[in-house]
């Protein structure tokens, strides 16, 4: 009897990523800066750059699904305008003029049916359904399943802080984080997608198709500036990844309302300065740079046509690709890598199904596939088994 699908834990849609936010400008900041996303599957590394950026920086966001698209632009909008906090960035740094006219009309398809008032899924049975295809005959001991990859993979890779109790009803529910007391019925259709099995005839199946074993603790949960968070006691965490991800998000937002009231002093006295020669009618792009940040998701096949426009040519400073993208990195992102560019790649560290072999393995096919692309290993600081960093060859 089968034992169960490999593929089925990581999924097909990255509604998360497999790595913590990442500021992508920390190795190195000019005054205006280009970064390159291609299938980050959250805004974890959006967020987290534009709360310590200085300068005026432009984000493009290449992704694999309109699905992931959709949650993007509303995980954004909801990070701009939250009730307890005043406006951290204007909506309308959030660009979707790029994408092809088929993939606008995917996004209203998609927003639609996020507000119906009722779903044809039912959250509980494709998560469920997701779980038996995964752990096959193991089904039966699915908690000691569980157990295993929580205590033998991610607390052995430095997760510690993710608690039995929390990742286990994860596993089992697919609820990770539980704020109030309460039954977590209704579905978030924000977190579904359609799956075809049958390309020929494209039969495709709405339900949940993420991650189902890594964890969405990962983006923000298991790391912190703030060490107080990561203290133990007796051998064991005094928080967990769902107190730790509050208080990183928490400190993120005080970052960015911080920057917003300085971006805003800084544009009044200029204003006051330029009076006479302002227009009453701001344009697009004089609100893009109030706020310094432009973020612009390009369309899904764009990759491989950005070399063959001039204005991308050597355009981009920072490019990172996530270990669910990686095979579309080739020799052609060297045309569109500035002189100085500096190139992140998400390993397979946290993808739990893959043994150590397997992962030591991708790593070095992000290597081989970065150094045809004309990049070599980061000099400055060792790999830290998450991310590889590599900075463009010097010819």
């Amino acid at each position: 009897m089968s034992a169960g699908r490999v593929s089925e834990g990581a999924g097909w849609v990255s509604w998360w990523g497999f790595s913590p936010a990442r500021n992508l400008l920390s190795l190195g900041e000019k005054l205006q800066m280009n970064v390159l996303l291609v299938g980050s599957g959250d805004p974890r590394h959006i967020l987290k750059t534009i709360s310590h950026m200085f300068s005026v920086l432009q984000m493009w966001v290449i992704e694999s699904s309109m699905d992931v698209v959709a949650r993007q632009l509303l995980l954004l909008y909801i990070t701009c305008f939250d009730d307890e906090f005043i406006i951290l960035l204007k909506p309308r740094f959030l660009e979707t003029r790029k994408s092809a006219f088929k993939e606008r009309d995917e996004l209203a398809r998609i927003f639609k049916l996020w507000i119906q008032q009722t779903s044809p899924v039912i959250m509980s049975k494709a998560w469920d359904y997701r779980v038996r295809q995964h752990l096959g005959t193991r089904y039966d001991s699915k908690k000691g399943c569980f157990d295993w990859d929580l205590t033998m993979k991610l607390h052995e890779k430095g997760c510690g802080v993710i608690s039995k109790q929390q990742y286990v009803q994860w596993r089992g529910k697919g609820l990770a984080f539980e704020m109030r007391e309460g039954i977590y019925q209704t579905t978030n259709p924000t977190l579904l997608s359609t799956r075809v099995f049958n390309k020929v005839h494209k039969i495709g199946v709405r339900g949940y198709w993420g991650d189902i074993v890594s964890s969405p603790y990962l983006s923000f949960g298991i790391e912190s500036d703030d060490k107080k968070l990561l203290k133990t006691q007796n051998g064991q965490h005094l928080n967990t990844a769902q107190d730790i991800s509050f208080a990183n998000l928490q400190e993120l937002f005080r970052s960015l309302s911080s920057r917003r009231r300085r971006l805003s002093a800084s544009h009044t006295d200029t204003e006051a300065e330029e009076a006479p020669t302002l227009s009453h009618q701001k344009s697009l792009t004089d609100l893009m740079h109030l706020s310094g940040v432009s973020v612009t998701f390009l369309p899904l096949d764009s990759l491989q046509k950005l070399p063959q426009k001039q204005k991308y040519r050597h355009y981009f400073n920072s490019v990172y690709f996530s270990a669910s993208c990686v095979h579309q990195l080739d020799p052609m992102m060297g045309q569109i890598a500035a002189p100085d560019a500096v190139l992140v790649v998400e390993l397979a560290k946290y993808i739990l199904d893959l043994n150590k072999e397997q992962e030591a393995g991708f790593a070095e096919t992000v290597a081989n596939l970065a150094l045809k692309a004309g990049f070599e290993p980061w000099c400055e600081g060792a790999s830290d088994g998450v991310h590889a960093v590599f900075a463009q060859q010097k010819k």
